[in-house]
């Protein structure tokens, strides 16, 4: 999969110039939407046949500061897969010197309108079998 390349704003920090600890969050989320379009199924893909993929644990582990305006890219790996939740895992690096500024993960699950899992084997296996593919 393509890395994830992100400029940090201004906004994103703080009062010391370090990017807030919550903003790796929505990074994640930015990188795991490009992996999905990658893979070809996006999020609006998803909720067009009636999925939804909440977020059902989500950590990050913090190694060196990132400030403004430094530019990070983000690898995103699919670590697990079944027919009912995904897990990934996330490595935040400088772009410039590939140095390790956070990791995280993500677990998902599968959802319909009704907020009942799914099991994506009988739902949608195509989708099932594309991320298989990405899968470590």
């Amino acid at each position: 999969m393509k890395t994830y390349i992100r400029r940090v704003n201004y906004y994103e920090t703080d009062k010391m110039g370090v990017v807030h600890h919550s903003n790796y969050i929505r990074w994640f989320e930015e990188a795991r939407t490009s992996f999905m379009e990658q893979v070809g199924y996006t999020y609006p893909r998803l909720e067009e046949e009636g999925i939804i993929s909440p977020v059902i644990s989500v950590s990050c582990e913090y190694k060196k500061p990132v400030r403004y305006p430094d530019t990070v890219a983000i690898d995103v790996y699919l670590t697990s897969m079944t027919k009912f939740r995904c897990s990934f895992r996330y490595e935040v690096k400088d772009a410039a010197t590939g140095e390790r500024r956070a990791v995280g993960t993500s677990q998902h699950c599968y959802l319909d309108g009704n907020g009942k899992i799914v099991n994506m084997e009988q739902h949608n296996p195509d989708f099932l079998r594309a991320f298989e593919r990405e899968c470590e």
